[in-house]
């Protein structure tokens, strides 16, 4: 099954980890089979909020609403079951300064 790691972070915050770490987590994924894509995301700023009412785009900077954390980057892993989403989340660099958010994925059946 597959299963989102949305990351939030505190944009005030820096990262306790260097890219190294996160190389190599990334790498120990790929090896399990875990690993099915991830990225990290431009921070906060860059960010633009859309809103369809009325048939008319409403369009503004920034994210969608005013909060500590930010999200900062994903990873969509493959792994059995709910546990084994957690165990790969918990191993993640910064873990224990960010928010960890784990979301299965809808299949939708195509055709």
């Amino acid at each position: 099954m597959q299963y989102m790691l949305l990351i939030y972070a505190d944009p005030k915050l820096e990262s306790n980890e260097p890219y190294d770490a996160w190389f190599t987590y990334t790498e120990e994924m790929r090896k399990a089979g875990a690993f099915v894509s991830g990225e990290p995301l431009h921070g906060g700023e860059t960010a633009t909020t859309l809103r369809l009412r009325d048939g008319k785009r409403l369009v503004t900077d920034g994210p969608f609403a005013e909060t500590k954390e930010l999200l900062i980057g994903y990873y969509i892993i493959e792994v059995p079951d709910l546990d084994a989403a957690l165990d790969w989340a918990a191993k993640m660099p910064d873990a224990k300064q960010n928010v960890l958010e784990i979301r299965p994925v809808m299949s939708v059946p195509v055709g």
